[in-house]
């Protein structure tokens, strides 16, 4: 529809003689503005040394009986020209969309294009929030959309499920299975101190007995990560959403795949030692300082995996990545898009798409206090 109102005044610019301007053609926020409006005349008025007004009187004079499919034509101050469509021109589209049903005016723009779509992603050390959801529903929507525009789509969730928080994770199940077996509560600095973790410890009993200790924290750590991934799947599933893909961080540990990104950075001479630390030299890529990749403990930091991760989905193939993330992330995939770059490879396929943070505001059962929460 706007593109032919767009193509009908460019033929009235044609026939006046006046050169054809930067305009745009959009559908009105309010329906008494009719179906379409268009700026063209403000656009032109420097080039004619005109009101606004009377280029877009001429333009509507010009148009007039041109579009059989327009009931009426009217000009709005400062210039703006609104076009109404008679009720037959929708009308004719019946017959269309009653053959076509659901791929009416499908599109097949994104024909052998391949996409993934990586969303939620949430770390597997608790129940998904209120703000996951937002972001399921946005990532899960936007696969739809691309879908629809007939590309080939791959929804994935990432699971972080190595490094510090997936061990702080363990030692607070091993605190409340402690706690069970009568022992004092002593939940680590850091740790998970909700009520599913008391869950977790009392499955975790119920399936492997009495007597684990610290020696088996890679099995408390397993344990409560299958637990909690399959809370995270089924509430997914709730909501009418399911992934093609869940991969684990873990992997790319296990496939020596951190250890030859790290590698292939340093012969390429991106990185280097300081401070018993190795640091990338995102300066040269644009940033304000240098950032770490490995800490002086020998843990990586999270920038590491996320660069194996995403050179990963190159490799496998994808034209397009799309990562859905929270807003209090956003900053750092620009880090990964510089490594990836470091590597050789092109980033350009790699779009973030934020989920901004929304305030929620609860009352407190017991005082009646507003909070504000996000």
């Amino acid at each position: 529809m706007l593109k032919i109102v767009s193509k009908e005044i460019e033929n009235v610019l044609n026939e006046l003689k006046w050169d054809k301007p930067n305009f745009s053609v959009e559908r009105p926020r309010k329906s008494s503005f009719g179906h379409a409006s268009s700026n063209v005349a403000m656009t032109l008025a420097k080039q004619l040394r005109r009101r606004p007004s009377d280029i877009a009187q001429e333009i509507v004079e010009a148009l007039n009986n041109k579009i059989d499919y327009v009931e009426k034509i009217e000009v709005v101050n400062p210039g703006f020209i609104n076009f109404f469509f008679k009720a037959s021109y929708f009308q004719a589209f019946i017959p269309q969309i009653r053959k076509e049903d659901a791929d009416f005016q499908k599109s097949q723009f994104g024909k052998d294009k391949k996409v993934q779509v990586e969303f939620v992603s949430a770390n597997p050390t608790g129940p998904l929030t209120i703000g996951h959801g937002r972001q399921a529903v946005l990532g899960d929507a936007i696969s739809r959309i691309l879908e629809w525009h007939d590309y080939e789509v791959t929804r994935e969730y990432y699971f972080n499920d190595a490094g510090r928080q997936m061990r702080m994770l363990g030692l607070s199940v091993l605190a409340r299975y402690k706690e069970l077996l009568g022992g004092e509560l002593d939940i680590p600095e850091g740790g998970y101190e909700g009520t599913y973790i008391i869950e977790i410890a009392e499955n975790f009993r119920k399936e492997h007995g009495d007597n684990k200790s610290e020696d088996d924290v890679e099995l408390f750590i397993e344990f409560a990560s299958q637990a909690i991934f399959i809370t995270i799947r089924d509430t997914l599933k709730r909501l009418g959403i399911e992934h093609d893909v869940y991969f684990n961080e873990k992997d790319l540990y296990k496939q020596g795949k951190i250890k030859e990104v790290l590698e292939e950075l340093g012969q390429r001479g991106h990185t280097y030692e300081k401070e018993d630390a190795t640091w990338f030299k995102a300066t040269e890529f644009g940033a304000e300082k240098d950032r770490v990749l490995v800490k002086n403990t020998g843990e990586p930091t999270y920038r590491l995996p996320d660069i194996a991760y995403h050179r990963n989905k190159i490799q496998r193939g994808f034209d397009i990545m799309v990562n859905v993330l929270g807003a209090d992330h956003g900053q750092q995939y620009q880090t990964v898009s510089w490594g990836i770059e470091a590597l050789g490879l092109d980033p350009s396929g790699i779009h973030v798409i934020l989920n901004q943070l929304v305030p929620i505001v609860v009352t407190d059962p017991d005082t009646g206090e507003k909070v504000e929460k996000k």
